[in-house]
This record gives structure tokens, sequence and C-alpha cells, in this order.
């Protein structure tokens, strides 16, 4: 495992103090906490914002887990935005993207000068692309189409999504029902530019819910091939499985269809989600792994969150794991 790394710690410290320090400017002067941030950073505004270009692996958080609030002051979308940077974050994933116009997603981009790449709408489980219902499914293809805009207008480059759940028919039924709305997808994605991501989530479907593990991830490639498109791939949640299979083997099966990753810990033994880092997933053969399919892009962080302090904590968790 390599030691964390200094320059990382060293940016993320005087970036903390630039935070505090525009925060302080803002109950001052009654301004918004981006005004004071983008002076010490002294950016350009019309500028567009990039991420690193010189790392394989980028880190990022979900924005579900940056704090709404800080001091009793709420934050705005910008400001939670620049506060993930603050702690270390390369980016952030928009998982709360069903309560974002897209051109609020883009102005807090630039106000924050702050990556953001990918979208996120959770009433995937409400209004699910499986269910028998077709005015459900309608809506949650306009869910999906409202993330694409928003993740396209924010700069990113993909949205997660969530097929549905098996209890909405027989497999083969609600396999059929979520592949033709995402097909119906398809021509907006590309348009866009932005990837349709499946996470593989306790949903029942492409698994054996009740069998033991070391369940392989077949179905899943089978499901993603068949659309024989670059515009559907995996969004591979490396804990969500481990209960499952071996992760180490379900990213070399997925190869070039992993294009990014979730990342929580799990503990077989106590059977329950943990921090990143603890319980029993084997990390050393997730870095294996992902060097042998050659893995370049983010990693997003999905654990409990919170202010400045919790959100480097996950980052610094995040390097451990990834050997970073």
């Amino acid at each position: 495992m390599k030691p964390a790394n200094h320059t990382t710690e060293r940016h993320a410290a005087l970036s903390r103090r630039r935070f505090l320090a525009a925060g302080a400017a803002s109950v001052a002067g009654g301004t918004a906490i981006g005004a004071g941030a983008m002076a010490a950073q002294d950016t350009d505004a019309n500028s567009v914002v990039r991420p690193s270009r010189d790392k394989r692996i980028l880190l990022s958080c979900k924005l579900g887990m940056i704090a709404r609030e800080v001091d009793g002051k709420s934050l705005s979308l910008a400001e939670r935005l620049r506060l993930a940077a603050e702690a270390g974050f390369d980016g952030v994933d928009l998982d709360e993207a069903g309560q974002v116009a897209p051109e609020e997603a883009r102005d807090a981009v630039r106000s924050a000068r702050v990556f953001v790449h990918n979208a996120i709408n959770h009433a995937h489980w409400q209004q699910r692309l499986t269910s028998a219902d077709e005015e459900e499914r309608a809506r949650g293809r306009a869910n999906i189409e409202h993330c694409l805009r928003v993740a396209h207008a924010a700069g990113g480059c993909g949205v997660l999504i969530v097929l549905g759940h098996a209890k909405d028919g027989p497999p083969d039924v609600v396999e059929n029902r979520c592949r033709q709305e995402i097909e119906r997808l398809l021509p907006l994605a590309a348009a866009l530019g932005q990837p349709i991501l499946i996470e593989n989530v306790w949903n029942q479907m492409f698994y054996n819910h009740d069998a033991p593990p070391e369940q392989t991830p077949e179905q899943f490639v089978k499901f993603i091939d068949g659309f024989n498109s670059p515009w559907v791939g995996m969004y591979y949640d490396i804990g969500n499985h481990w209960k499952y299979g071996q992760p180490g083997d379900w990213i070399r099966a997925f190869g070039r269809r992993c294009v990014k990753l979730d990342v929580k810990g799990f503990s077989r033994a106590q059977d329950k989600f943990t921090d990143i880092g603890d319980g029993d997933l084997p990390w050393d053969q997730v870095r294996k792994a992902l060097a042998e399919i050659g893995f370049a892009g983010w990693a997003t962080a999905e654990v409990g969150g919170g202010g400045l302090e919790r959100l480097t904590q996950v980052r610094r968790q995040m390097q451990k794991v990834f050997g970073l």
C-alpha cells in the first residue's frame, strides 16, 4: 500500500483555509461563500471547468454526502460542490439531479469551479423501468432524460440508473421492459454524449439473491452486450455485490463495460455495509483487477457523509484502498 499523497494533503489544507476565509467573508458581508472562494482562487468564471488530466482514478463523492449547511448557514449547490473540492475530491456525482434544472447545474459548476461527472435521480426505485404500469415506466424514462440533460449541462460524462426490481414480473418480461425503455433513451444519450450506466444493486435482477456467494456477473454482461451500443455500460458498485461474488473477477468480466465505480465497504462476516476499507472486502484483488483491465475513470464514494472533516476522511479512505 502506498503512503498518502502529501501533495494532495497540502492542497487540501490550503483549500480548507480558503474555504473558511471565504465563509467568514460571506457572513460578514451577507454574500454567498462562492464569491469569496472565487476571488481567493483567482479563477476565470468563463473558462471551462476540467478535472485533473493526469490521474487514472479520479475520486468523487455523491452530492447527497455533502452537508447542506455549515455552522447553521444553508449552503447553495455551488457551495456544496466547493466543499467536496476542499476535502480533496476531484469532482462530484450529482445524485440529487431530480431536484436540479440543467441551467442550475451548469451555473453551479461555473461558480464553484468543481467538476460534476455524473447525474442520478433516486426516483428510479419508485418510477421503475421494469414496472407493469406503462405510465410509471414513462415517468422513469422522463427522469433519465432529465438526468441526461443535467449531466450534459454540467459538463459531465454519464448518468447512473437502477433498472427497477425483479418483483415487477417474470425475469424475461422484466428484462424486456427495461431494455425497451433504455433503447428509447439511446438517441438522446448519444446526442448529448452521455452514456447510460447501470448500477448493480440489490434488486434481485441478474443475480440470485438467495444463493451463496461466488456468483458471476455473466447475466449483467449479457444484458449490456445485448444493446451493442457504446452508450450503455456499467457503473459497478464494488461493495454491493461482494456479498454475492468476487469483485476482482467481476471487474475482469466487465472489462471495457466497467465505466465508473461506486465505492463502499461491506462485511460478509457481519452481513452489513461499512466504511471504505473496513469490513472484509478484498481491496488488493480490486486493485489488481482494475490494473489488468486498464481502468481509467471515476470512483465515487457512497457512504455516510457530512462536513469538511468527514468528507476529508472518506477521501483518505479511498486513497488508501486504491493505493493512491
